[in-house]
């Protein structure tokens, strides 16, 4: 059985070898390629600006010969070279032209890619199994996923707006010095850049794992203040602000400590980089220069060769930032792909086909189930029974007996390690996962509610409802009355995972929103635990109304909720102890018969106390 291999946490500092470099290029190129006639059109451009930008050096040169003249010459009686100077002007205006319309093509790859890579990621992510989002680290995880999407834009901008530009320019002013001049101008030019490429590459590698230190901080610095802010009520309940500031003050001040070696290296490199282009300038117009004197050049020559040499060496004074940028971003991106390579834990067959139920309730069936969350510690044991098509069968027993288990299970969030669960005779194994939850709706004992309107809570159930559909479940869970009473009706928001809202009042929300999705399967999860007496009558009554002719499955605690069930598990460790209709149980006297005996003192109990 395939696993999640644990939760963001766990993912590894990335290390930038150059295997896995070019595995984050590899994965990235079908991204682009599915623009590749932009891609083509964008380096056709790109050579076009790079073609005009060393012309114009070469037209400077000429401009300046041209201007070369003696009193009383006839070309002295033109002021201008005209033509040249139009020349140099179109040249200036096509190196911009090229540049921005290399840009503007390929701008709609760049994000094209980008959202193509952040939507691959959202999707895998909610295909992952349930394991894997309780251990997860939401903060983390999402500060991966972002620097990952941003980092496609970075790595496309840097590879192919600055690194691919510079050396095609390196090539053509190299070309140009060996062939106008003499050879060592082209050596001198082109060990100046070996030796300068080798330095900023040498320092700047052992610079990237102060960034990768400096990411680790910020993830779990990001992670503490998102759990902490996601747990603000828990927080306040035990006074504990300050311990959550010291808590995230400490991975500031790491992340403080990092920043700051971070920043002296990249002092030192800059001032070595400048050291090496400083020698380089010198020793290149020192032999142009010795050329003018002796002849060999002309003023021309000298402003050209200064011209190539600025143009040449300015984008590499951005060497070290560029190539610190591309590694950190092939870095993010293969932290983000180490996401999208989670393997599910759970995973549709090859071939699977969609359950099938006939458009009527199917019959639901636990053969022989065993099942553990971690192999050391067992939660079901040998579990068979069957809801037959359109009953009810309820499950009751004490805490961590493996109720809510048989819900995940028919829901399909884990698979079994032993045994079958059926529905209309299909193993779920067989069958989309798709198919089984939508043939199943559920209310859960602990209702998180999206950050927006109630209506959209409630719509959620089915998307595209329309607002009378919407109403119509709203009453019958019993919460129209209240929705509204409110200043915003069904546009009131119910705030971050619902907390503006009671507990039963968004226990209620999603009673409405499982109806209005109308599965023929239905699982009720402590469905009315957070309601008071008099709701918690009301809505059963709507609860067994909306189970009519449907196959349900209600796990219960209160065995008031419970008795009109075609059958009843008792379950206690894990293992079925008992089952039969409420009266045969109470008749048995068993384990269910203590435990209603034991709920049905309890009013009286709670009345001596007070």
């Amino acid at each position: 059985m395939r696993r999640d291999s644990g939760s963001s946490k766990d993912l590894p500092l990335i290390s930038t070898s150059t295997s896995q470099d070019w595995s984050a290029l590899r994965r990235l190129l079908p991204y682009l390629w599915e623009y590749k006639w932009r891609v083509l059109a964008a380096l056709l451009f790109m050579v076009g600006a790079k073609l005009a930008n060393v012309g114009v050096p070469v037209l400077l040169k000429h401009l300046v010969d041209a201007l070369d003249i003696k009193a009383g010459q006839v070309q002295a009686l033109l002021v201008v070279p005209v033509s040249l100077l139009l020349a140099y002007g179109l040249l200036r205006v096509s190196s911009t032209l090229f540049t921005e319309l290399r840009d503007l093509v390929f701008a709609k790859a760049t994000q094209g890619a980008s959202r193509s890579i952040a939507l691959s990621t959202f999707e895998h992510l909610h295909a992952l199994s349930l394991r894997f989002h309780l251990e997860r680290q939401t903060g983390g995880m999402t500060r991966d996923i972002e620097r990952g999407v941003r980092s496609t834009e970075s790595l496309i901008s840097y590879s192919l707006y600055s690194i691919l530009p510079t050396l095609i320019e390196m090539g053509l002013v190299l070309g140009i010095l060996a062939l106008r001049f003499d050879v060592w101008f082209a050596l001198i030019t082109l060990a100046a850049l070996v030796f300068y490429i080798a330095f900023t590459v040498t320092v700047t590698e052992w610079r990237t794992r102060f960034r990768k230190e400096a990411n680790a901080q910020e993830s779990a610095a990001h992670t503490k203040a998102i759990d902490s802010l996601l747990n603000y009520e828990t927080v306040k309940y035990f006074n504990n602000e300050k311990f959550e500031a010291e808590r995230y003050d400490e991975n500031l001040e790491k992340l403080r400590r990092v920043r700051l070696k971070s920043q002296t290296t990249l002092s030192m490199l800059n001032c070595g980089q400048q050291l090496i282009i400083g020698a380089a300038l010198v020793a290149i117009l020192w032999r142009a220069t010795q050329g003018v004197v002796d002849g060999r050049l002309t003023l021309g020559d000298l402003v050209m060769i200064n011209a190539f040499m600025i143009q040449l060496y300015i984008p590499l004074n951005f060497l070290g930032v560029i190539y610190r940028e591309i590694k950190q971003s092939l870095a993010d991106l293969e932290r983000m792909f180490t996401l999208m390579d989670k393997e599910r834990e759970v995973a549709d067959v090859p071939g699977a086909q969609p359950l099938h139920t006939g458009n009527r309730p199917p019959e639901v069936r636990f053969e022989h189930v065993q099942f553990a969350y971690d192999p050391a510690r067992p939660i079901l044991h040998d579990v068979s029974f069957t809801i037959p098509a359109g009953k009810t069968v309820a499950v009751v027993g004490p805490s961590g007996s493996g109720k809510s288990t048989l819900a995940r299970l028919l829901f399909r969030f884990y698979d079994v390690q032993s045994g079958q669960v059926r529905i209309a005779g299909q193993d779920i194994r067989s069958v989309t996962q798709a198919s089984v939850r939508a043939a199943v709706g559920i209310v859960p004992q602990d209702t998180v509610l999206f950050n927006d309107t109630v209506e959209y809570n409630i719509a959620y159930g089915q998307p595209g409802a329309s607002h009378e559909q919407v109403v119509a479940a709203a009453r019958a869970a019993r919460i129209h009355d209240f929705i509204e009473a409110t200043p915003q009706g069904y546009a009131t928001r119910v705030g971050e995972r619902g907390l503006k809202l009671s507990g039963g009042e968004k226990q209620r929300v999603a009673i409405a929103r499982t109806l209005l999705k109308n599965p023929p399967i239905l699982i009720f999860d402590e469905a009315t635990s957070a309601l008071d007496s008099a709701n918690e009558r009301a809505i059963q009554n709507e609860l067994r109304s909306a189970a009519q002719g449907k196959t349900s499955l209600v796990i219960a605690h209160r065995l008031s909720t419970v008795v009109e069930a075609h059958e009843i598990l008792v379950m206690e460790g894990g293992r079925i102890i008992e089952r039969g209709t409420h009266e045969a149980l109470l008749a048995a006297g068993g384990r269910y018969a203590q435990m209603w005996n034991l709920q049905l003192n309890q009013p009286e109990t709670l009345a001596e106390t007070e």
